[in-house]
């Protein structure tokens, strides 16, 4: 089971060391942040964040409830009250050896049940480049939806890379929760 809690600057550094080059770097975070990945850059990303009540933003460290350890990373941002809608990003599983172990649906289930039943959102989406196909099927086994690909979004490199917008709305939560 995973539990989120807000990521602060102790979790910097552990952080840190799971982005361990620029292509890891720009698939997490896109074009967000620039290789290497620093405190001070973190500082900035967590700079506003973390007040349900006013924030646009609300970014977590997954913690394995079983073990207490340190997991992953998920962001919960884009808050729009006005649309009742937010957008998932920077989603991680960090250590490799915990991939595979259903950590990452673990994650975000727990992103989607604060967004859905904490902050009362209608809809909640997003973006997944369309060679990272572990993080595709895990998102759908969540019950996120495929709704669409935007084409060559970003350039990595000499190559270009495609973006699967995918979502879920309240209704559709509440269904896979039984309520």
């Amino acid at each position: 089971m995973i539990r989120l809690e807000y990521f602060t600057p102790a979790d910097f550094t552990q952080l840190i060391s799971w982005i361990t080059d620029p292509k890891l770097l720009m698939n997490w975070s896109g074009s967000l942040f620039s290789f290497p990945l620093t405190e001070d850059k973190l500082a900035w990303y967590l700079a506003d964040t973390n007040d349900p009540a006013t924030s646009d933003a609300l970014i977590y460290k997954a913690i394995e409830t079983k073990t207490g350890e340190v997991v992953g990373h998920i962001s919960l941002g884009g808050i729009s009250r006005k649309n009742s809608a937010a957008r998932i990003s920077r989603v991680l599983v960090g250590n490799s050896t915990a991939r595979r172990r259903g950590i990452c649906q673990g994650i975000m289930k727990a992103v989607l049940r604060i967004g859905f039943e904490e902050l009362g959102l209608h809809r909640i989406d997003l973006g997944v480049y369309d060679f990272n196909t572990a993080a595709i099927r895990c998102y759908g086994k969540a019950g996120m939806q495929q709704e669409g690909l935007s084409r060559d979004i970003l350039k990595y490199e000499d190559e270009y890379w495609s973006l699967i917008e995918m979502s879920m709305l309240d209704h559709e939560w509440h269904a896979l929760q039984g309520t």
